[in-house]
């Protein structure tokens, strides 16, 4: 079950500040004047109130950093090796593409767009309550071609150079595939390695991203569900780019790799 932690961080928030300035308003003061009037000790508001004034700031600052600033992600399969592996905790810009409302993500403040390369985090446009993490390969109007796992951008060939295979010495917690093979790819101003399987066929296919649309690839370019198979991804299911990593750790093999800690996501 996918939950909206969005969507529980604003009840909270909200239910918390309601509490807090209800109270404020109508019964604190009442309180006060009967403990005056009764030369008591100020009477201990209720409980509810106590945790709603201590806990709402709290919320608040929660809601705020993660709605319009950074908010954390976890990597959940290895569609982006050898970029993002397993167990990859990042760290995603939520100002890239615009400031937008939390919940229902609608752009309030523009800022900027999808640059080809970035690696993006976005709502999968088949079900919007799943995020995926993907690289932005076509911009509005491109024309994007796969042909024998080369890729062509209006045209262009994206030039790649083989750097070898991917051994089980450069990852820790993932046992790569006997036929993984790591290239240097260079997509416009971005270099970036991705990673070609020998033993499956290419999915070639020519598209041309409309108006207000991006076209995605994972990096792992043979093994993931990508643009080439669901189509495009439209502007307002953008969540920002994903900048960093905080933590690598596989809970379900209980191993993790401290090296990829502060390392930076391009």
């Amino acid at each position: 079950m996918n939950i909206d932690f969005a969507l529980v961080l604003v009840i909270l928030t909200a239910l918390t500040g309601v509490v807090w300035l209800v109270d404020s308003l109508l019964f604190r003061q009442k309180r006060m004047d009967r403990s005056v009037q009764k030369s008591i000790e100020p009477v201990r508001e209720p409980v509810i109130v106590e945790y709603s004034r201590s806990l709402f700031p709290v919320l608040l600052i929660v809601l705020l950093f993660r709605s319009f600033l950074f908010e954390p992600f976890k990597i959940p399969s290895g569609s982006m090796i050898p970029t993002l592996l397993v167990g990859d905790f990042i760290v995603v810009n939520k100002f890239s593409y615009g400031i937008r409302l939390p919940v229902l993500n609608k752009k309030i403040i523009k800022i900027g767009e999808p640059r080809r390369g970035d690696v993006v985090v976005f709502r999968y446009p088949v079900d919007p309550s799943v995020n995926f993490i993907k690289r932005a390969i076509g911009l509005p109007g491109d024309t994007i071609t796969y042909r024998d796992k080369q890729l062509f951008v209006n045209g262009e060939k994206m030039e790649g150079t083989s750097t070898g295979r991917f051994e089980s010495s450069d990852i820790k917690c993932t046992t790569p595939a006997i036929d993984a093979v790591l290239f240097d790819e260079v997509l416009g101003d971005v270099n970036h390695e991705i990673l070609q399987h020998e033993h499956n066929r290419s999915r070639n296919g020519q598209w041309i991203v409309p108006k207000g649309h991006y076209f995605m690839m994972g990096d792992n370019r043979d093994r993931s569900n990508d643009s080439r198979m669901w189509g495009f991804v439209p502007e307002e299911n953008l969540l920002g780019r994903a900048v960093g990593i905080w933590l690598n750790f596989d809970l379900e093999k209980g191993c993790g790799d401290l090296s990829r800690v502060g390392n930076g996501i391009h």
